[in-house]
Formats: structure tokens, sequence, C-alpha cells
């Protein structure tokens, strides 16, 4: 169902007129009222039965009595007009169940709550099959205004459960539809009405959005963010003030009819000019081909770096203040509207649904403060630099459904219902393409799987370091990925022990689907860092903070466990 509000001004009788006449193409047939404040009022009817003038004026005449008695305490724009659409596939709904959806809504909005004798005066009139129109004055019994603010979110989350209640097609709402939360604008019915016209499935607003968003995920500053708006076909106008200063900048597409302009603003609040260049500027410079690294140092991988970012992110969701937390995940939004430009032909649509799933639970009414966001912005405009193999990608992709998980708990502890399920929409298909990616990568990690001597080894380290999950991580299918991923930190001059007590603790691995795939992508990263010298891990073990010695789950000094609980074999 689609709801629309309007606020027509004072004019009842013009409202109501229109409502009970013909239509402006005789469209309008069996006007009636279906409900009303008064079970008893009066029903015009249809415009040619006899009396229907008189029986008109006297509706009209009661719907304003409390605008006349308040005088001139009356609202401005007393009239309330809300037209309640059903989808063209649902059923034809009987008066009777559209009366309770227009008590519902009167009750959800505010102009009428149920059980309160003080509430507007409403009517609900039905000229057509598919939908009605709710008309109030905004004046109680008490002559005091409607409590009706926030209507329009109110009405769009009532219409969800009534749509449920009375199994009609349930349509998809966008978060700020629910609770004002997100920074997208809606688009209007007639962009809707155009792109249908054009056969296009996206309006002309949201088409926009997209291509804005993932150019600004891509540029390293504004002349380069214009450049790429205009290399995806967009037509791009910028205002500059007297001073010589940007001052805006308007997009178009070019093959939407006659093109509509729309300013950055307008596409979303956080897609300002202003807001566009203070997200530019809060990113740490990132390293390119012509930065060379330091003698005997690789050059850190932007992938692993940006991984290593988005773990931070749930920590900072959970304990940050409200700025802060918002500026990581526009960042992470970022990230995401970059992935497809970067991922296998056959993961760029899972992952650009994603993308815009996300857009919708990642904005909040916090003033965004981007410094704090830096390092992912930094690792993200680095990316370009040097593309991601499998293994990067599917990393950063498990560090993502992480984000997305912390994000969602974030929302539902805020009641952002709509945000919550906007989260659970990017999770499926986040874990879509992480299902699609990783098994291949992990696969090429066991083939360099080393002996079956160091594989005994490092399950016998496993047992050490991690008891409570050694049983469970040794049959998972990623078990051969973790000693290749082990060796290769090993032949890096790591300790495996050492690794593994570091990945382990960086977050528990109770609720990983997991645990050894989660172990494999954080010691990829550690393995990347410069490894302790030896006098350095001798000053560890003798430090007074070293810790004791694992246990087993039983209290066993792990060094006694027996060889023969181990099994060193490929798991299943």
């Amino acid at each position: 169902m689609i709801a629309n509000i309007v606020k027509p001004g004072n004019d009842t009788y013009g409202v109501v007129k229109y409502l009970f006449g013909k239509g402006r193409a005789n469209e309008h047939t069996d006007q009636h009222i279906v409900a009303s404040w008064d079970d008893f009022i009066l029903d015009p009817g249809p415009y040619t039965s006899p009396g229907h003038n008189q029986r008109l004026g006297q509706l009209i005449k009661a719907l304003d009595l409390r605008v006349e008695q308040a005088g001139d305490k009356a609202p401005s724009g007393h009239v309330w007009h809300c037209s309640v659409r059903a989808a063209p596939e649902d059923r034809i709904l009987t008066d009777a169940e559209w009366a309770t959806i227009a008590r519902r809504m009167v009750h959800a909005t505010g102009i009428a709550p149920k059980d309160d004798p003080d509430g507007c005066r409403w009517v609900a009139v039905r000229h057509a099959d598919g939908h009605i129109h709710i008309v109030a004055t905004k004046v109680r019994g008490d002559l005091r205004p409607a409590r009706n603010w926030n209507d329009y979110h109110r009405a769009m989350t009532e219409l969800a459960n009534i749509e449920k209640d009375f199994g009609l097609t349930e349509v998809p709402r966008s978060p700020e539809a629910a609770d004002g939360t997100a920074a997208a604008k809606r688009p209007t019915r007639a962009e809707q009405e155009k792109a249908k016209r054009l056969g296009h499935d996206k309006t002309a607003r949201e088409r926009l959005r997209h291509t804005v968003r993932a150019a600004l995920s891509h540029a390293q500053d504004l002349d380069e963010f214009f450049n790429l708006l205009a290399d995806a076909g967009l037509q791009v106008e910028t205002r500059t003030l007297p001073s010589g200063d940007l001052g805006g900048y308007k997009v178009a597409l070019p093959d939407d009819g006659t093109p509509i302009w729309y300013s950055g603003s307008s596409l979303a609040t956080d897609l300002s000019l202003p807001q566009i260049q203070k997200r530019l500027a809060a990113a740490e410079t990132p390293a390119t081909p012509a930065t060379a690294p330091a003698a005997g140092h690789r050059r850190p991988s932007p992938w692993h770096q940006a991984t290593a970012a988005a773990e931070r992110i749930p920590h900072h969701l959970d304990h940050a203040d409200d700025p802060t937390s918002q500026a990581h995940l526009t960042v992470f939004g970022e990230v995401l509207y970059a992935l497809p430009a970067y991922a296998p032909v056959h993961l760029k649509a899972e992952l650009h649904r994603a993308a815009l799933a996300f857009e919708h639970a990642a904005h909040t009414r916090a003033r965004a403060d981007h410094q704090h966001a830096r390092a992912l912005r930094g690792a993200l405009k680095a990316m370009r630099y040097q593309p991601a193999d499998g293994t990067g990608l599917a990393m950063l992709l498990d560090a993502a459904i992480l984000v997305v998980l912390a994000a969602q708990r974030r929302s539902a502890l805020r009641h952002h219902d709509r945000q919550v399920a906007a989260a659970r929409q990017t999770l499926t298909h986040l874990q879509a393409a992480y299902d699609q990616i990783a098994p291949t990568s992990l696969a090429q990690l066991g083939r360099h799987r080393p002996s079956d001597g160091a594989v005994h080894r490092y399950a016998r380290t496993l047992v050490e370091v991690l008891p409570s999950h050694a049983e469970q991580i040794l049959g998972e299918n990623a078990w051969p990925a973790l000693t290749a991923t082990l060796a290769a930190a090993e032949a890096s001059g790591h300790e495996p022990a050492a690794v593994l007590q570091q990945a382990a603790r960086q977050r528990s691995l109770d609720d990983a689907k997991s645990a050894s795939e989660v172990l494999v992508w954080r010691i990829q990263r550690l393995g990347e860092r410069h490894a302790p010298s030896s006098r350095a891990r001798a000053a560890q073990t003798r430090s007074p903070h070293a810790k004791p010695t694992p246990q087993t789950a039983t209290g066993t000094p792990a060094a006694h466990v027996p060889t023969t609980s181990l099994r060193t074999g490929r798991s299943r």
C-alpha cells in the first residue's frame, strides 16, 4: 500500500467536494463514506443523487465545527488529506476492510487516536475500488491543534503492519520512510511514473544517487570526482561563487527524456558539495606506485589495511559517540560501493546489491565526524593501485559481515526497525558473495599445505593455544588453508603460537561460522607485519605480563596433550 499525505490549506469544502464529484475525467464512481469520526454522519453519496448538495454542505459544516469554535487559535492550514492506495495486484477490499484501515491510519498518525474522545473530526471516502481518501480538520475537541507530528513516517510504519495483517502486497520501503534516519531523498510519484514510462526500473534520482556514490568511493579529490561522473555518462554542471570558489554541483541523466537536474543535496543530504569535500579531505594519503617503500620492507596491502580498519568498526559502533560511529558507517558504505569495480564479474551484481541495501542501513541523524575514519578511507583510495586477489577480497568480505552485524545490533537497540531490515538484506548479499569466493581462495591456500610433520606440529600448537576451539578447527574444511597460512607466517619469521594467540585475541571465535577461516584471514594480515626479533621474543617471554602456559579444557597443561588425539590429515 502507498500513502500520500498532503496539507491542502484551509479549503475543506474544495477537498470534500472534489472527492464526491466526478473527478477530472469522470473516474469517480459510487462515491460514499466508508468510515468517519461519527457513524451517524449523513453520507452525501454520488454527486448525481438527489439532495447531494445539501448533505455535502452538512458534512463540511460538521467537519469545520471545531475550526470555527477555535477561531484565531485554529492552526493555519487546518485541512489534512491522506490517500491510501492498494497495490494493483491486490484483491479488491470490502468497505468494512477499508473502514478498518482508515481507523488504523488516523490512530497511527495522531489525527484521531483510538479511545481519545477529543480526536479530530475526519471522514474516509471511497470512489474507486483500489483506494480511499481520508480528510480531517486538525482541531481537537479541546480546541487544540492535532498531535500529528511525524505523521508520514508513522503512516508508513502502520501501512507495513496493515499489509501483513490483510495479506496484501508488502511494498518495499526505504528506512527514511519509517524513522527518518536515512540520508537518501525519496523519489516523488511523478519521478516513479516517468521511470516506468521510459522503461527504467529505477527513478532518475535513484540512478543518479547510486552513480554519485560509486564515483565518490573511487575519487581521490574533487576534480577526479567530477571526471568520474562524466566518465559514467552523466551530465555535470558546477556553480562558481563570485569569490571563485566552487559553490555546488548538479547532475542529470542523458537518457531521461527531457533531462531534470538534481543538486547533490537533493539526491541525499550527505552528497551535498560541503559534505563531499569533508569526506575527500578525511583520508590518510594512500601509498601510490610512485611511493617507494623503505628498503627491506614490502608495501603494505591496502586490502589488508582496509580489513584491519573494518574489523575495528564494531568496537566503535558499540562504544563511540554518534558522530564517530556515523563516520565509520559512512566510509564503510563507500567501501561497499567501490567493491564491484574490483570484484570478479560473477560477484559484481551481488556486491552492488549489498551496497544499495547498506545505504539504507548506514545513515542516522548524527552529523559524521569524518576525521575518525581516515585509515579506512585511505586504504580504500589505495585499492586502485593493488587489485585484489581472491584472498584479499574474501578477507575483506569476512570482516564486512561482522561490521553489518554490528550495525544491525546498533539499530535494533535504537528501535530503527527499517535500518535493521536493510542491514539484514545487506548481510544476505555479502554472505552470498563470500560463499562464492571464499572456498576457491581457501582451496588455493590449501594447495600449499606443508609437510605432515609441520601439520602435526601446528595441530599440537593449536591445542596448546586454543584448547576450547581446537577440535572444531581440526575438523573444518579450512584447516589445510590454516596450516599453509601458518607455514607462510613462520617462513617470514613469526612464531606460529604467537600469531595464533594474537589472531584469536582480536575478537572472540565463539560466534564465528568457521573459526579456521577467521584465523586464516587474520594470520594472513599478521604475517605481513615485520616479525619480532629473537631478542624481542625473549623479552616478551621474561615479561611479568606474559601469559601463563595455556591450559586444556580440563585444566591439564597443554604440553601433556596426547599426540594420538591430533588429526593431521586433510579435513573433510
